[in-house]
């Protein structure tokens, strides 16, 4: 007997069909948040170099908040009366990105990577909001909140990329190989050299 994944009701004011189309929508981010959950981890384990403690800590609160936004939609889908799917296989059947490509790379290397994710992701929640405006209120209100959070972690990664004149280091990268690229080559870039004489050269000059 096959599996009976979807009960025959939802919540109140909404009908039955309602119900699934909005459980529907919510299995589809709820895959992204378990994948972004996982990709994060596995930065937050890769990072080396300059900076590596601050973005290594930063990233394990942004990580436990992921798990808590997975666990608010999956219980949101069985309340509408559909069994959330929480498998790897189930995700990675349904995915249509691939993995995530770097491993052991520097900080602004994963940092300018995880920026092109956090596009991704907060790009299909906001179609998301506008899926459900006429389904139900009360998840789109949770898909709201859950994408400020995200961009406000997007931002704090920004920071990090943002030139002194406003721009990404990475702007313009369309993957996140690219992107690491884009930043480890503006790491690697010669420094200027000096135009002035140190004031103890100086110092010593005068001294002869």
């Amino acid at each position: 007997m096959a599996e009976k994944n979807a009960a025959e009701y939802t919540v109140p004011g909404l009908s039955l069909s309602t119900g699934r189309r909005t459980a529907e929508i919510l299995q589809g981010r709820l895959h992204a948040l378990n994948d972004l959950q996982l990709t994060l981890k596995h930065a937050h384990w890769n990072v080396v170099g300059p900076g590596f403690i601050g973005v290594h800590e930063m990233l394990d609160p942004q990580i436990e908040l992921v798990r808590g936004m997975v666990d608010v939609l999956a219980e949101r889908i069985a309340t509408l009366g559909v069994s959330p799917a929480g498998t790897p296989g189930a995700l990675v059947a349904a995915r249509a990105w691939d993995d995530y490509t770097l491993g052991r790379a520097s900080t602004l290397e994963h940092l300018a990577a995880l920026d092109l994710v956090y596009d991704g992701v907060v790009t299909d929640h906001r179609a998301a909001i506008d899926a459900t405006e006429d389904l139900d209120p009360v998840t789109q209100d949770i898909l709201i909140d859950q994408v400020a959070q995200l961009e406000l972690f997007q931002w704090f990664m920004r920071s990090f990329l943002t030139t002194d004149d406003g721009r990404l280091s990475s702007a313009g990268t369309t993957t996140e190989a690219a992107a690491a690229g884009r930043v480890k080559g503006a790491q690697s870039a010669p420094a200027p050299k000096a135009g002035r004489t140190k004031k103890s050269d100086a110092k010593k000059s005068k001294k002869k």
